[in-house]
């Protein structure tokens, strides 16, 4: 879910053209749950083989991810690790969201109303990230592993220079200092459009500085902590504005502390978080026979389909230096 401060931040609708080129860091968790919520039956029951495992999260990576790697993307798959025990009330909240959504997509009668209820009650089940990371292996993209949180690290990553944008649909990856971000990446292009949001154009045209954007998300609730009741992104904007701090804040007894007391560790966890310096980026050309053996043989894949799917990208590549594959 990430943080609510989009009313205040302004992103510029972009091309997946223009995005042919870059390197990528993709937040691997956020993208596999958009797999798992959108690809699914009319009836909301997701994709699945003739053993009964899902594998919307694998037709996602097979189709869409090669579709942007065929315009010349290069991808980083980046997954989160052990959460912080902040986390811990949203992701018991997050659960017990998702199996009530799941007890009334049972429940429901009308198929538009199954549909939605089915996707809320999305889930990454055990098994789910060992076969993406599987499947993006043989398609020769590199999966890093975070210590802790993956936009944290995609943020990392960027920061030093070794990818260019952070692709995820929460704007946490902005407080943790990515540069840029884009959202929609993987949307079907019917649907949203890609944005590119610029974290120094944000701060300049908000007059405030990354660290002060940090203070703003946490009077208005992250992850780690619930905010100020009755703050949103605007009030939040003007109380830092005036006040620069949540120390000043609380010491002017401007705002009641509830719902912020955590907020130290918070700010901490944005400005200083755990990330692993000792990641390797390396590209290669698609296994095909692999691909074909994983998707076609142990999951029922059509082999024509992912044959189309893997020809746009070993086309594509062989256009291109070698370079590519580095």
């Amino acid at each position: 879910m990430g943080t609510n401060i989009s009313e205040i931040l302004e992103l510029r609708g972009a091309s997946l053209e223009e995005l042919s080129g870059k390197i990528i860091a993709v937040d691997a968790y956020n993208m596999l749950y958009q797999f798992l919520s959108i690809i699914r039956q009319p009836d909301g029951t997701p994709l699945k083989d003739s053993t009964g495992r899902v594998t919307s999260h694998l037709s996602g990576l097979i189709y869409r991810t090669t579709n942007l790697m065929a315009m010349g993307m290069k991808l980083v798959f980046v997954f989160d690790g052990k959460p912080s025990i902040l986390k811990t009330g949203v992701i018991r909240a997050r659960a017990e969201r998702r199996a009530e959504a799941e007890r009334r997509w049972a429940e429901a009668e009308v198929p538009e109303e199954a549909l939605k209820y089915a996707k809320a009650s999305a889930r990454i089940e055990p098994g789910v990230v060992e076969d993406a990371k599987e499947l993006l292996g043989y398609l020769g993209i590199p999966c890093v592993q975070a210590p802790s949180e993956g936009e944290a690290q995609a943020a990392f990553m960027a920061q030093r220079g070794d990818v260019e944008l952070v692709a995820s649909q929460d704007y946490d990856c902005l407080l943790f200092g990515a540069p840029v971000m884009v959202r929609n990446l993987s949307a079907p292009r019917r649907r949203a459009k890609p944005e590119i949001a610029i974290l120094e154009d944000i701060t300049e045209a908000l007059g405030i500085t990354r660290e002060e954007l940090v203070e703003i998300a946490i009077l208005v609730g992250t992850d780690f902590n619930p905010g100020v009741r009755g703050i949103g992104a605007k009030r939040a904007l003007k109380l830092i504005k005036e006040h620069h701090s949540i120390d000043n804040l609380i010491a002017g007894s401007v705002i009641d502390i509830e719902g912020i007391a955590n907020y130290e560790l918070v700010r901490d966890i944005f400005l200083h978080p755990e990330v692993d310096p000792a990641y390797e980026l390396k590209w290669r050309e698609p296994d095909e026979s692999r691909i074909k053996e994983f998707l076609c043989e142990r999951h029922d894949f059509s082999e024509e389909r992912v044959s189309k799917a893997l020809e746009r990208v070993l086309r594509k590549g062989s256009q291109q230096s070698i370079e590519y594959w580095l």
